[in-house]
């Protein structure tokens, strides 16, 4: 059996922080970060797709956590093809994103430029044996055929030498005439498929299907299961309490990747008030795992 790790996508989110979860003392961003990782051995840094990220900050993740601590790290929305903002980029770069026009990241130039100092930033993070994967989470509008395998290759020669996860938001990658191919391209690309977890009866909802695609690492992320995903606000899409039940119909899943890859990284995206942080707790018994050697998830 591979190890399984449970987290959340975050632990810096502003909703968790105003929930009283971290105890007095361990409110700044350093206290924040070894509380989390004493009661967490994986998380999801999310704030790398709104920006760039600096290698400053990946020395101080590593510095922070244990060895056997792991960072996720999802990739900058412009290497996904999600639309950018142009103060999301350094000042230099943003003549070239306003250059596209309606073709935003589009450029191979620049496009190299940033996974340039993309992976660069997050050097120190790997070189620390911290990284766990980098997450391309790729838009509703890439849907399957010819023209986006091939982007999927492009992004994965840039990546080469990375570990990749790949999830896709469009639910044709993962529908039942089309999983065996989507499976085999991300073999081919050496990149883990992500399986996800979201509400089951909207016109976009992925199904949750759990293939391993790279033996050394499976990945699981919890969105939810609200019925305001891709419609309401923040608070609407990832508004959701796991129930035992809910989370019931994922062990066994989750047990299967593990005997077929090294490690699988099961991440709550849920990211209301306390609701990940619980909902990991609670995976984490279902799953019969070790709980944390001091405190309690309650604590705070």
């Amino acid at each position: 059996m591979g190890r399984i790790r449970v987290g959340t996508c975050s632990w810096t989110d502003k909703a968790l922080v105003a929930s009283g979860w971290y105890p007095t003392g361990h409110r700044d961003p350093e206290g924040r970060l070894r509380h989390y990782a004493s009661r967490f051995p994986v998380v999801e840094v999310d704030a790398t797709y709104y920006g760039l990220p600096s290698a400053r900050n990946s020395q101080l993740w590593a510095t922070r956590t244990p060895a056997d601590f792991r960072f996720n790290v999802k990739a900058f929305s412009l290497l996904t093809g999600h639309p950018t903002r142009a103060g999301a980029l350094p000042a230099d770069l943003r003549p070239a994103l306003a250059r596209q026009g309606p073709r935003a990241g589009t450029d191979p130039g620049l496009l190299d430029e940033v996974w340039s100092r993309f992976s660069g930033a997050l050097e120190p993070l790997r070189g620390a044996g911290r990284l766990g994967t980098v997450l391309f989470q790729f838009p509703r509008h890439l849907t399957p055929g010819r023209s986006a395998e091939a982007y999927l290759r492009r992004c994965r020669e840039r990546a080469a030498g990375w570990p990749m996860a790949v999830e896709f938001r469009h639910p044709g990658w993962w529908q039942e005439d089309r999983e065996a191919a989507t499976a085999d391209l991300l073999t081919e690309l050496d990149a883990s498929a992500v399986a996800v977890d979201m509400a089951r009866t909207l016109p976009t909802s992925v199904p949750p299907v759990a293939r391993v695609t790279r033996p050394q690492l499976a990945v699981v992320r919890f969105h939810g299961r609200s019925d305001a995903w891709g419609t309401g606000s923040k608070e609407d899409r990832f508004r959701h309490d796991y129930t035992p039940a809910e989370l019931s119909e994922w062990t066994p899943r989750v047990r299967a990747l593990a005997e077929q890859a090294n490690e699988v990284h099961v991440l709550f995206n849920n990211c209301c008030a306390d609701a990940a942080v619980r909902a990991a707790g609670s995976m984490r018994d279902l799953l019969g795992l070790p709980a944390p050697a001091t405190g309690t998830l309650d604590e705070g």
